[in-house]
């Protein structure tokens, strides 16, 4: 009986450690296709030089690995691969008409990936339909002779008939059909996301249509598009001749629209964690900074001079800013339900030059980093530190670890990295 009880406790532990390394194996393929290029504790820094041949490079965002580079050269989207040196992907606006193509771009910040809003015209923007109009009925005289006796309404069973009447039948009739004439939207707007392979490898990427924005104006351009990646929403601000729309695109492809009417929204950020939509609105004069979840809308700030910086680690960064001088740095706890008017605590006093052309994003490491062309203030824990940037435009990666340096070389731009000194 011992024996055998002995068999039965060994093939058992047998059985729970084949489990647990079946689980391990699986949870590894996972996170290997959540996270493709892994999930590493410190942000991903390189060095290195490459040369673009072009030199009107625009909107330059670099990749989560560091080694793609994506710009704007002529109203053409083009991927250029800094250690191949080489352009691996490029998407033109359509032929003959400029003012469509890419409207915006932006690399998924855990992975080689690149997500592009594409526009074109619409070859069908009025469509015809044929309108039956509904069948009625009629009373018609029947075909043959004869009639109906009517007698009166008496209660004298001596009266005689009083009058007769045709026989008649029922008939349906139906009116003649209508072409009716339909206006649709002019442009069509879709949602692109390009896949880039390891860069060491010469694969194609994979570049796959994912939906049309059916709610997207006709000449409307994307001011902001911030994404979370932890809840898989997507939000941009879309703006028009008539009109300025905040939409939002969730993992099912439904795309809603949260904006109020006459609201404009100057900068936002989402949140790492719960997908929290904090923003900088205006409407009917009043500035404000809203903490939009779903439909439902909390107060953060009701000061006129506070502007939304960035999320992080569970943290709302806060700038306030007065005759382009941002004054403080405020926070306040990123949670799941926020409530209207949380305390705010200040992290930094102090000056530094603040206009519409600055940039600010929060590094991987809780840094706060103001950059304009010439100069990136990084604050950190309180403490300030100022780095001067030396090319002829100068950029800083979406984590805070990486510089990029462009330098115009004729008919050609140099583009060196190298990672961020705090």
């Amino acid at each position: 009986m011992r024996k055998r009880i002995r068999i039965i406790f060994i093939w058992t532990l047998i059985s729970v450690l084949l489990q647990f390394g079946g689980y391990y194996i699986l949870n590894n393929q996972v996170q290997s296709v959540i996270s493709p290029l892994g999930v590493t504790a410190q942000p991903i820094t390189t060095q290195l030089k490459a040369t673009i041949p072009a030199a009107n490079l625009t909107n330059i965002k670099i990749s989560y690995a560091k080694d793609y580079l994506a710009y704007t050269e002529n109203g053409t989207l083009k991927v250029f691969n800094l250690k191949q040196n080489k352009v691996v992907f490029q998407k033109a606006p359509p032929v003959n008409d400029k003012s469509l193509g890419v409207l915006m771009y932006q690399w998924l910040p855990d992975r080689n990936m690149l997500l592009y809003f594409y526009a074109k015209k619409n070859p069908h923007p009025v469509t015809y339909s044929t309108v039956y109009p509904s069948k009625r009925t009629i009373q018609v005289p029947a075909s043959t002779s004869g009639s109906i006796q009517v007698m009166p309404k008496t209660d004298d069973p001596n009266q005689k008939l009083v009058r007769e009447v045709p026989k008649t039948v029922t008939k349906e009739i139906t009116g003649a059909p209508q072409l009716v004439k339909r206006y649709g939207n002019s442009q069509i707007t879709e949602l692109y996301s390009l896949d880039l392979p390891n860069s060491d490898e010469t694969t194609a990427p994979d570049d796959r249509f994912n939906q049309t924005i059916n709610s997207f104006p006709a000449g409307g351009k994307i001011e902001n598009l911030v994404v979370s990646t932890s809840t898989n929403l997507m939000y941009l601000t879309v703006k028009s001749s008539s009109k300025e729309l905040l939409l939002e695109i969730d993992v099912m492809k439904n795309v809603r629209t949260l904006s109020r009417t006459g609201e404009t929204i100057d900068n936002m950020a989402a949140s790492d964690r719960y997908g929290t939509l904090f923003m900088d609105s205006n409407q009917g004069g009043v500035h404000q900074i809203i903490a939009l979840d779903g439909s439902k809308r909390q107060i953060i700030s009701e000061n006129n001079n506070d502007r939304i910086l960035g999320i992080k680690d569970g943290k709302v960064y806060i700038g306030e800013v007065q005759d382009n001088q941002l004054l403080k740095i405020k926070t306040t706890p990123d949670l799941s339900h926020m409530t209207n008017r949380p305390s705010l605590t200040t992290e930094w006093q102090g000056t530094i030059p603040y206009s519409s052309s600055t940039s600010t994003l929060i590094g991987a490491k809780g840094q706060m980093i103001i950059c304009n062309q010439q100069t990136a203030y990084i604050e950190t824990s309180g403490h300030l530190n100022e780095v001067k940037l030396h090319g002829d435009e100068n950029y800083i990666s979406a984590d805070g670890a990486e510089l990029i340096q462009l330098t115009k070389q004729g008919a050609s731009t140099l583009v060196e990295l190298q990672p961020l000194q705090s």
